[in-house]
């Protein structure tokens, strides 16, 4: 893999900031143009071609701006496609076009094991994650969790001294919750603190499940210790099992609710947790995590789409999400083409994509 060159890293966070512009359009146009720096050059047409006007990419110096308030924190910028960029992160479909870190970011390429549960946790659950978290450090694994309260402190201060990482929300140097600020600062020390929002952002509610998917995408398993049916550690664990990576669960008693989330995963196939022995036969089955193939799907495209073409493929969208070979079989069109039309339709917000090659009105 070639190093990114300076004018293309600058072009990879202006285009990863540019409105309409999630992972998946990320990742197409990058496969459609072959870097940032042509994508950007061409996005204002195809923004236009798809039917929105007073488009605007983010100002050069909004992006300056950015990169000077991660220098003067002392924070580190990982783009997808340099190397210290986690191998685990990239086999994500799509993977999350760059990372904000403190503290220690080679941990992010050791093997990784997320562990996560309730905010508002019981002494047992906290000391049985603080116990796993110290097991899984001295048996050679980086514990990752999202330093909220509860459960996720617990994991954090188990696996101090082994090495730790800590997911946000907001930016790197958001410390949410405010009572967690000692821990934030031990583990930037000793740890490493990741996130994928601006510098100097704070977390909104929105970006939780995004800080969700990295954790489970930076691990080899999620274990969930308590959590209630409808909570953010379930959601980590759906991700999880749709990255392909183990979930676990470790068993709670039915009279407390802060259990129904784990022992419903435990129903659902989650492998039951224990302790360290557990966690250990699972790693032990052969499985593989590749990155997603590199062939583009935009194979036979033209370089400008008829904007006809356009309005046919938008006509098939529907809010149930469809496969774009589906859409090019109704239209008898290259899959290229087909690709390369919702693309253009995601710019201008008259489509969502969706990873796996799905779009949605």
């Amino acid at each position: 893999m070639s190093p990114l060159s300076d004018a293309e890293r600058f072009a990879r966070l202006r285009l990863a900031r540019t409105d309409r512009v999630d992972p998946v359009a990320f990742s197409q146009l990058l496969q459609r143009f072959g870097s940032a720096a042509r994508a950007i050059e061409a996005l204002p047409d195809l923004v236009r071609r798809s039917g929105r006007d007073g488009y605007a990419l983010p100002a050069v110096e909004r992006v300056e701006a950015e990169l000077a308030a991660g220098e003067r924190i002392g924070a580190r910028l990982i783009l997808l496609g340099d190397a210290a960029y986690p191998d685990m992160l990239a086999a994500v479909d799509p993977p999350p076009p760059l990372l904000w870190t403190r503290g220690d970011a080679s941990l992010l390429s050791r093997p990784c094991v997320g562990v996560v549960g309730a905010r508002i946790a019981s002494a047992g659950g906290q000391r049985i994650a603080r116990g796993l978290s110290q097991q899984l450090g001295e048996a050679g694994h980086v514990v990752i969790s999202g330093l909220a309260r509860g459960i996720d402190a617990a994991a954090h201060q188990g696996a101090l001294p082994t090495g730790t990482v800590a997911v946000l929300g907001g930016g790197v140097d958001d410390v949410y919750p405010s009572d967690n600020a000692d821990l934030y600062r031990q583990i930037a020390e000793q740890g490493c603190i990741v996130s994928e929002s601006p510098v100097g952002a704070r977390a909104q509610a929105r970006d939780f499940p995004r800080r969700n998917r990295i954790i489970s995408g930076l691990s080899r398993g999620v274990i969930v210790v308590e959590a209630e049916i409808r909570s953010g550690s379930l959601i980590t664990a759906r991700l999880a099992n749709e990255q392909g990576r183990d979930v676990f669960a470790v068993p709670g008693s039915p009279l407390d609710p802060r259990s129904k989330g784990p022992n419903e995963l435990l129903r659902q196939g989650a492998i039951l947790c224990e302790g360290l022995e557990d966690v250990e036969r699972a790693f032990s089955t052969l499985r593989t995590l590749r990155e997603p193939p590199a062939d583009s799907p935009f194979n036979g495209a033209p370089d400008d789409l008829d904007e006809v073409l356009i309005e046919q493929v938008a006509a098939l969208l529907s809010p149930t999400p469809a496969p774009r070979d589906e859409l090019a079989r109704a239209l008898a069109l290259p899959i290229g083409v087909v690709a390369a039309a919702l693309l253009e339709l995601s710019l201008s917000g008259r489509a969502t994509l969706l990873p796996g090659g799905l779009a949605s009105a």
